[in-house]
């Protein structure tokens, strides 16, 4: 069984021996002489031993007093380090968070994120992994981001899921292809025998779309399949097919030749939301970010929730 220590006693004892007078060491740690006197007496009824010899004039160490002295001082010094290198390592991580966001959202949310969050906290750093949604999910869980912008779904027992909007896919083509010609709402049964460009499954949002048809996206020719939102656009744009992407992506695409039509039967969607870890608490300076994430994408929602998905008309 491990001995208890008493840290006020030592900090007692090492005030008077550094000061040589009760009257000098009470005044430094802000305390009575009487409540020095008494942190003293049991201190020494602990250990058994007596530490100072006072008398009217001076107060010296006894023997004991001397043995104990360098160890409690090196002690003591040892545990400030501690307490200081601890203490530098919070100032670190509040100085510096690390978060992942959904490239799609990356690009539509982060400038105006940071730059709020910059302005509130100037001296915190901000680390943002825009990797996929499943890399996402494994960097919420081992711990090398705080918290997620990304897709939220059921699947996530072990992180804490927060959801903020939904968010429609539309189907991304060109102006001068028919199915813009003609305007309105765009079926799935309209895209049959059209090429398709798809992203693989390594993306949440083919999950998402193949979820949603079910059997039906067997009919459809997905014909060529790529990473990334932003390579299956440049294909659109060069005429090698269609393809269909969460709204917000194409903020991030030169849409001067393309167009957004929105899909039906069936509408899909995907929800966006807050992925962080049940275990692990956030810091605060993330958890600040976290609300202004929170605060700014619901907005945004509820804004673009109210307007129609840009299209063309049949003139």
């Amino acid at each position: 069984m491990n001995a208890r220590i008493d840290f006020l006693g030592l900090q007692a004892f090492l005030a008077i021996a550094e000061r040589g007078s009760f009257q000098r060491a009470a005044a430094q740690l802000n305390l009575s002489q009487t409540a020095l006197s008494h942190r003293m007496k049991k201190l020494e009824q602990d250990l058994g031993l007596k530490l100072f010899l006072r008398t009217t004039r001076q107060v010296s160490l006894t023997e004991a007093g001397a043995q104990l002295l360098p160890r409690a001082q090196a002690m003591v010094s040892e545990l400030a380090a501690s307490f200081e290198d601890l203490r530098h390592k919070g100032r670190e991580k509040q100085a510096r968070i690390s978060v992942c966001c959904l490239p799609t959202l990356a690009v539509h949310y982060l400038p105006a994120l940071l730059r709020e969050f910059h302005a509130a906290h100037p001296g915190v750093s901000v680390r943002v992994y825009d990797n996929s949604a499943t890399e996402i999910c494994d960097l919420v869980r081992n711990g090398t981001a705080e918290f997620a912008l990304t897709l939220v779904s059921d699947t996530h027992p072990d992180l804490e899921v927060k959801p903020l909007m939904k968010e429609p896919f539309v189907l991304l083509c060109p102006k001068t292809h028919a199915i813009a010609q003609k305007g309105g709402d765009v079926s799935w049964s309209d895209l049959a025998g059209i090429p398709l460009v798809r992203t693989s499954r390594q993306a949440g949002n083919r999950l998402l779309i193949d979820d949603a048809l079910g059997p039906r996206r067997d009919q459809l020719d997905w014909r060529w399949e790529v990473l990334h939102i932003a390579t299956a656009a440049s294909m659109v744009a060069a005429g090698v097919g269609l393809t269909v992407v969460p709204r917000l992506a194409t903020d991030g695409i030169d849409m001067s030749s393309l167009v957004a039509l929105p899909l039906v039967n069936p509408g899909v969607t995907r929800t966006v939301g807050i992925l962080s870890s049940r275990e692990r608490p956030l810091s605060p300076m993330a958890e600040a970010f976290r609300a202004t994430v929170e605060r700014v994408v619901k907005a945004d929602g509820q804004a673009r929730a109210k307007l129609p998905t840009p299209r063309l008309r049949r003139a």
